[in-house]
């Protein structure tokens, strides 16, 4: 089967099939950057897509962003094999350490859930953080299928996080959905 465009999302709560329009294929893949390779590496496969966007939600690492934002870029925040290569490198690999696409803003991913400044985000001017979307933007890349991320933030990344993410998890839906729609008009 083949399709135009694969979404990938990690959590139903996050984004209802239902909602999305016609054609438009979607997967989940869960909670991490395993299982999104896992999700979109077999996706992939089924599909076949010409284009691949994630959607998700994300904390907020610069205070002056909210609402839903098209990233950029992505790094990864928790490669950390200090000595034999600097924080967000993984050591003996040559496969890129940033995967760009058309947005502006920059995500950092990692298996983690933030709840606490990190002066190595700022420095590296990381707008917000998510645990998929390096991992989708590797395979995609691997793949060479483009890819774009809509990120809806929940929270600001602070102790507050977990309760704030589990209350507005679902609150970007409608917005990624128009412009979605927007999108394939």
């Amino acid at each position: 089967m083949k399709t135009d465009l694969l979404i990938i999302t990690a959590l139903e709560s996050e984004l209802k099939r239902d909602v999305l329009p016609s054609g438009v294929e979607m997967v989940y893949s869960g909670i991490g950057k395993i299982n999104a390779v896992l999700a979109s590496t077999k996706a992939i496969h089924q599909f076949s897509p010409r284009k691949i966007m994630n959607f998700g939600t994300a904390g907020k690492v610069n205070p002056q962003l909210d609402g839903l934002l098209e990233i950029g870029k992505v790094i990864q925040r928790d490669m950390m094999a200090e000595p034999l290569a600097p924080r967000g490198k993984t050591p003996f690999c040559d496969r890129p350490q940033e995967y760009l696409s058309s947005g502006k803003y920059i995500c950092g991913s990692g298996d983690s859930f933030v709840t606490a400044p990190d002066p190595w985000l700022l420095s590296q001017g990381v707008d917000v953080v998510d645990m998929e979307l390096f991992a989708i933007a590797y395979v995609a890349s691997h793949h060479q299928i483009p890819w774009h991320s809509y990120k809806y933030i929940t929270d600001d990344a602070n102790e507050s996080s977990g309760n704030d993410w589990q209350q507005k998890v679902h609150h970007g839906q409608d917005l990624f959905v128009e412009k979605l729609k927007q999108l394939l008009s």
